[in-house]
This record gives structure tokens, C-alpha cells and sequence, in this order.
């Protein structure tokens, strides 16, 4: 990958440490563990545009990891980067979770309620084959939110109507809101699941490597509209990037304090500006 996409990523990284210590509140440790994703799906693989409706489109299913989303669509020139300092504060579009009834370029979907983001997104994918329009639905989910039962009626529906337009990305990092996701509630072989549901089923063993994603993003998509949905399970660390936040669910929903924000941002130095 490039090294403005390396740089991409310290920045979004520093957006996200920034936005929650400002408010004390929101969720830092998903968030972190998905900024490569986000770098390279919104800089390399999506075709995407503000104006265009026959256009790739993304859903963001767990909801609560809007730092990394707000930041992403920021910098890619949805809204000015500054309105990243109004995160979670009264009346700002830039709530806790995604909503899009504030006009905020690039919400395609109230996302606050886990497991209905699949849901979602295959509905947008049939709606294109209806409009013959070829473009692809882009979901992502966390592994903790596949125990809501809504997303298996959702798998066992785009598999029996080949709703092969759509690529879901599950965020496999083990890890949930009370502890890790097999002491809560062990979901077993993910992969060996979503085959017997007639899924193609891709792996990126480190979802925090650009490189990796972006080649298993792009494999995706030469495996779609071949009569399969196309899922990934994308390992990744959560609070990844900050030394002290990572491989523990107690950096899921909580802010870092004046110390930890100093250190967690020496860690990530400024590359492109803060906000």
C-alpha cells in the first residue's frame, strides 16, 4: 500500500482517540480495529460518490464504532473535517450512532440496534438487481452481533435468492461489549456456519494489514455476482494501534483519560492535520 494510505491510518486513528476524549464517551477499541478497512474500502475498492445513484454502497451494521466511519467520510470530502469536533455533542449530525435523518452525507442507515444491518443491506442489494444496476452493497458487522438471531433468517435469505451483489464483512475480533465473544456466548466455526448456508466464505487472517484487505476485498469482488453472497471473516485487534488498548474488551465502550490520550497519540503521530 502507499504511504499516504499509511498515513491515512495514523490520522483516522488520532480522529477517533480525539473525538471520544473530547466527549468521554463512544467506543475507541472497535473502532481502531477497523481502520484499515475503512481506509482501503473507501480509497481503493468502493466506487462511490455523494450525487451518483447507481453506485457501491455501505452499510454500517455495528453502529457504535461511528468514530472510525465519521473520520473515514471526512476525509474522504462527504463534510468538512472539522465537524469532527462536534461528535456526540447536542444537535450535532455526528451522533453516538449513525443516523440519517440529520442529512449527513453518507448515512445510509440508522445503526444503533444491532442486527439489522444485513438486513438492510439486502434489501439495497435486491433493489439494484431490480433497477439493473450493478454496483455492489458493501455490509460491515461485528462477530459479536451475529448472536442476534435477525442476521441468520438474513444469511439463510440471500443464499436461497442468490443476492450475490452484496459483500459482508464480519469484524472478527473475538471480543464484546462484557468480554470476549466465546465466554459470552460461543458462536463455534463462523466459517463452517455460513458455508452451510451456501455462502462464500473468504478470510483475512490480519485485518489490520492494508495490504491484506485490500487483496481479499478485491477477491470479493471478482467472487460476486457468481449466484453467491460473498461474507469475509476479518480478524483484526481490537484498539489496535494503541499498545494499551489492545486484545481487551474493557476498551469497547469507554474513553481514554488526558494521560492515556497523550499517550495513546504519541503512539500515532500526526500526518495529515488534525482536525
Amino acid at each position: 500500500m502507499s504511504k499516504n494510505l499509511d498515513n491515512l491510518v495514523l490520522q483516522t486513528r488520532r480522529d477517533i482517540l480525539r473525538m471520544v476524549h473530547a466527549v468521554n464517551s463512544g467506543h475507541p477499541g472497535g473502532s481502531l480495529g477497523c481502520v484499515e478497512f475503512f481506509v482501503v474500502l473507501f480509497n481503493k475498492i468502493m466506487k462511490h460518490s455523494q450525487e451518483n445513484i447507481s453506485k457501491d454502497m455501505f452499510i454500517l451494521s455495528n453502529g457504535h464504532i461511528s468514530p472510525v466511519y465519521y473520520s473515514t467520510l471526512a476525509r474522504a470530502g462527504y463534510f468538512e473535517i472539522k465537524e469532527l469536533s462536534t461528535f456526540r455533542k447536542i444537535n450535532s449530525r455526528l451522533q453516538g450512532h449513525p443516523t440519517n435523518h440529520d442529512d449527513l452525507p453518507g448515512i445510509n442507515i440508522s445503526s444503533g440496534s444491532l442486527g439489522q444491518g444485513l438486513s438492510v443491506g439486502i434489501g439495497l442489494a435486491l433493489s439494484k438487481k431490480l433497477n439493473n444496476d450493478n454496483s455492489i452493497v458493501y455490509v460491515l458487522t461485528g462477530d459479536g452481533e451475529l448472536q442476534e438471531g435477525q442476521n441468520w433468517e438474513a444469511f439463510m435469505y440471500a443464499s436461497a435468492n442468490n443476492v450475490d451483489n452484496i459483500i459482508v464483512t464480519v469484524d472478527y475480533n473475538g471480543q464484546q461489549i462484557d468480554g470476549s465473544t466465546e465466554d459470552v456466548l460461543d458462536m463455534g466455526n463462523l466459517k463452517l456456519k455460513l458455508e452451510s448456508f451456501n455462502w462464500k466464505v473468504l478470510e483475512i487472517e490480519n485485518g489490520n494489514s492494508l495490504d491484506d484487505v485490500y487483496n481479499t476485498l478485491n477477491e470479493a469482488k471478482k467472487n460476486s455476482m457468481k449466484g453467491k453472497p460473498v461474507v469475509i471473516l476479518m480478524k483484526t485487534v481490537m484498539g489496535n494501534g494503541v499498545d494499551f488498548m489492545m486484545y481487551s474488551h474493557k476498551w469497547h465502550g469507554i474513553a481514554p483519560n488526558d494521560e492515556q490520550l497523550e499517550e495513546a497519540l504519541n503512539q500515532n503521530p500526526e500526518t495529515l492535520g488534525d482536525y
